[in-house]
Formats: C-alpha cells, sequence, structure tokens
C-alpha cells in the first residue's frame, strides 16, 4: 500500500505547474487569466499552504464563455452521435490514466480521505462511458399513432449551458453534470466552486486533450456573486445546473428569471436513517455509520438523523459511541485515514458552532465535538442522543460528521418524524418486514431511498429529491430530459375531417 510520505512526494509533482503558474479560465480551447487580472488564493484545508492562485472571473469572462459555447454550439450539436461517444469514452481513458494525479489533487484541496477518493476519478470515468454509450440514441424518440395521424417524437440539445458544481466531491459531482450535457449536445460554461478549483481544471484539460472542440467545455472559476450570478443571468445560456445549498439554489431561480433559464438543482438534504427493532442491527450500525461520517460527512445524501426504535435505543447508542470514537482522523493523504479535514474555515465555524447550539438545546454531546490538533480544520466525529424533533440539530443542515439520534415509539411516529423537516432528498430504512418496508417506503417523502442498504448509485436510476432538495433528476433518460428540448410532429395519414368555416 502507498504510504503518506509517498503520495505527499508525487502530489508536490502535480501541484508544481499550478504553484509557478497559477490555475487558469479556459475559455474557447485557451488557458486565459481573469480579464480583470485579479486572482484569488486556494489553500490545502491541511494545513492552509498555499496551494496556487487562482484567476478570479467576474461578468466579463462569463460572457466571454458564453460567447464561446454559443459559437461552438451548432457545429456540436449537429455531430454524429457515434462520434460525441468516441470523444467522450476518450475523456474516460484520459482520467482513469491520470486517477492518481486526479484524487491526491481532490484530497489536497478539499480534505476528503484518500480511502474514498482514490476511486473518485474512476466513478467519474464510468459516468463518461455510461453517457457516451447514450449519445448515439440522445435524440431518439417515440411513434405514437392514432387513427388519422402518425406522431413523432424527437430530442435536440437545448443549446449553451451552465454547470455549478460543490466543493465536497467536486469531480465526480462535475462528471455528473458534464458527461450527459456533452452526450446530449449541448456546451458547457462550467464555474466549480471556489474552495476546490483544482480538479475541474484538470478536467477541462483532459477534455480538450480528448478532443473536445475549442468552446464545448469552457471553465471560468470565481465567486458566486461575480461569475456564478453572471453565469445564471447570461442571455445565452438557456439552462443552469446546479449542485450545492437550497439557499443559493433559490437564489438563483430568481437570477434566472428573467431570462426564463431551465434549471435543475440537487440541493441539500436531513435524511432520516430509520430503524426498526426487527432489523439486521449489525449491518444498520455499519451503514448509519458509513452514510454520515464517510468523506467527512459533507455530502448531500448523508444520513444525518438516525431515528432508532426505543426498544433498541441505548443498546444501539452504546454500540455506536463506541465505534464514533474508534473512527481515525487524520492527515487525508494517509491510507488509514477515515476523517480528514473540513473544507475550510468558514465551514468548521459553521459545524462547530452546531454542536454549541445542540448542547443548548439539551441534546447529549455523546462523543466528539471538539477539534484535533491546532493546524487545520479537524473535527472528532460527532454524535447527538436524546435530541427532539425540532431542535436545530435534528431540522438544519449541518454538512459535516455530526449525527443527530432520535427515537420513536411506532411506525406512524418515526414517519411523522422522518417527514418533519423542509428537505426530502434521501430516506434509508431498515427492517425485515417486507410489508412494513414497502409501506413506510410509500409513506417517506423522498426523492431516493434504499431499504437495508446504504446509498449505492446505480447510473440508469433517477436521482433527486423532493420539497427544498431539489429539481429534476439525473441519470440515463432523466439527464436528456433537462439538457434537451422535446419536439412533436403529426403527419396526416388521410383526407381527416377538417372543419370549415366561413363556406
Amino acid at each position: 500500500m502507498t504510504d503518506l510520505a509517498t503520495h505527499l512526494a508525487r502530489l508536490d509533482g502535480h501541484l508544481a505547474r499550478f504553484r509557478d503558474r497559477g490555475i487558469l479560465n479556459l475559455i474557447g480551447g485557451e488557458s486565459r487569466p481573469a480579464l480583470s487580472g485579479a486572482t484569488f488564493d486556494t489553500r490545502s484545508p491541511v494545513d492552509e499552504s498555499l496551494i496556487a492562485r487562482v484567476a478570479l472571473g467576474d461578468a466579463a469572462d462569463i460572457d466571454a464563455a458564453a460567447r464561446a459555447a454559443k459559437a461552438a454550439f451548432p457545429a456540436w450539436a449537429a455531430l454524429e452521435g457515434a462520434k460525441r461517444k468516441a470523444i467522450l469514452h476518450r475523456i474516460a481513458d484520459l482520467i482513469e490514466e491520470r486517477a492518481e494525479e486526479i484524487a491526491l489533487c481532490e484530497c489536497w484541496d478539499t480534505g476528503q480521505a484518500w480511502r474514498f477518493m482514490s476511486k473518485a476519478a474512476l466513478r467519474g470515468a464510468e459516468n463518461f462511458r455510461y453517457f457516451a454509450d447514450l449519445a448515439p440514441q440522445a435524440r431518439d424518440g417515440q411513434a405514437l399513432p392514432t387513427a388519422t395521424h402518425l406522431n413523432v417524437t424527437s430530442r435536440s440539445p437545448i443549446g449553451p449551458v451552465g454547470v455549478i458544481t460543490p466543493w465536497n466531491t467536486p469531480f465526480m459531482l462535475s462528471t455528473w453534470k458534464i458527461a450527459p450535457a456533452l452526450a446530449a449536445g449541448c456546451t458547457i460554461v462550467h464555474k466549480p466552486a471556489e474552495f476546490s478549483p483544482l480538479t475541474a481544471r484538470l478536467l477541462a484539460e483532459i477534455c480538450l486533450e480528448a478532443g473536445l472542440p475549442p468552446g464545448v467545455l469552457n471553465l471560468v472559476n470565481g465567486m458566486g456573486e461575480g461569475a456564478g450570478k453572471a453565469l445564471t443571468e447570461h442571455p445565452d445560456i438557456k439552462a443552469i445546473a446546479f449542485v450545492g445549498e437550497s439557499r443559493t439554489g433559490s437564489m438563483i431561480m430568481k437570477q434566472g428569471a428573467d431570462t426564463l433559464k431551465r434549471v435543475h438543482f440537487e440541493l441539500g438534504g436531513k435524511n432520516p436513517v430509520v430503524v426498526f427493532d426487527d432489523a439486521d442491527l449489525d449491518r444498520a450500525l455499519d451503514a448509519v455509520i458509513f452514510m454520515i461520517y464517510s468523506l467527512n460527512g459533507e455530502r448531500c445524501t448523508s444520513s444525518s438523523r438516525l431515528l432508532v426504535q426505543n426498544t433498541i435505543a441505548d443498546d444501539f447508542h452504546t454500540r455506536l459511541v463506541e465505534r464514533v470514537n474508534a473512527i481515525r482522523v487524520g492527515h487525508p493523504l494517509d491510507p488509514a485515514t477515515e476523517i480528514g479535514p473540513l473544507i475550510h474555515k468558514t465551514h468548521f465555524d459553521k459545524v462547530t458552532g452546531y454542536v454549541a447550539i445542540g448542547q443548548q438545546d439539551g441534546a447529549t454531546l455523546a462523543a466528539g465535538g471538539t477539534r484535533v490538533g491546532d493546524q487545520g480544520w479537524f473535527v472528532r466525529p460527532t454524535l447527538f442522543t436524546h435530541a427532539t424533533p425540532q431542535m436545530r440539530i435534528a431540522q438544519e443542515e449541518i454538512f459535516g460528521p455530526v449525527l443527530t439520534s432520535l427515537s420513536f415509539a411506532d411506525e406512524d411516529e418515526a414517519l411523522a418524524i422522518a417527514n418533519g423537516v423542509p428537505y426530502g432528498l434521501t430516506g434509508y430504512v431498515w427492517t425485515n418486514d417486507l410489508t412494513r418496508a414497502l409501506r413506510f417506503s410509500q409513506g417517506l417523502e423522498a426523492g431516493m431511498i434504499w431499504v437495508n442498504s446504504e446509498n449505492v448509485r446505480h447510473l440508469p436510476t433517477p436521482f433527486g429529491g423532493v420539497k427544498n432538495s431539489g429539481i429534476g433528476r439525473d441519470g440515463a433518460k432523466w439527464s436528456f430530459e433537462f439538457y434537451m428540448e422535446q419536439k412533436n410532429t403529426a403527419f396526416a395519414l388521410g383526407q381527416h375531417k377538417i372543419q370549415r368555416l366561413g363556406v
């Protein structure tokens, strides 16, 4: 197994060029500084060391990128699906070739542990391969005959689109949005999160090297209030695909209203994992721990609320505390590390602020909640027990390694607690009673539900939430429904009766 020292040495080699030249925008196939010349710093959450200076794009850079995407759109949209397929497979090949570089850079830029990020690039390649294979059929429609007409439906790419991605697993989440947009025939302006710009630049370079025509994928770094706002308001951008906070999604919808932007939002969650007393408790315990503490708890699908039946709550909590206290917090590039540092001081302050709120509201701090060390943004995995449903730690998205446990007496109470939040992204149900699983899942307000399982993603299935957790779905045909327009053409089959007026 590669050790920490080896990882650090390899990382240093990958970062050398960014230290020298900075992280530039990519517009029309050309690497460019911001038109204003402004930059901002990206620093590692491990030790606050400078990674690189990043081009600080604004409305002028977004306009240049949107014009490049608009100019490139007709040719890319007209390209045969088989040729788009070949380019997307080549992108996947190059991602796999540079998987270690991508993973090392992602760990250092975000604080995510190597044990998870080492596979993230390969997941990104899988996303490209999946949508590459769908590209030849992206335009396919249906024949819908009636007695008098043959209706033929078809799809066509909507045009240049904006993609705004988050900082938690930025490379993989970027591929979820960019791969289907390219397969559909859209051109793209990508604005990555300012906290994690590094692997977005790597992906843009890979796409260009793979033969993606200049202007098809454009990259503009910057802040939400500058580059992000300009992208959501730009008249040449026909749709916005966004992953991030629910509050930001609301702002984007308002900003895009004047140009009637189509929007696709994958937003926040306060997801319940419900453990009934007839469940396989060993497997449930593993899944509960994995789905809140992996990826530093910085994931929209995390099971941040544990609802455990009161007949087993005390025993389950005892086992849970023991496991949580044994989770290894450390350097993200150490293969033994299970939790790395949080992304940034701003987020560290938010997460630790919720620890104080939970204690003030009367929940029991059963594990963690404290900072680890005096350098970087490390926090011990945290568990609250004896919480009540209306406490802020049980209602609001913390987006960190903080689990809030609530107990319930019966199925009706569990469902009321599970649904009693503004969010509805995912739900997890643990029971060996099949009829209960069916009944409870039907009543659960969530876009995705796993029964006796953690989050296991299958690309053809729809991914997305309800309520404040999002609008639209990713995956297979659901992605194409967003990135493409539907058209129906009706052909008369004979001399059907037409009403005659004015005769």
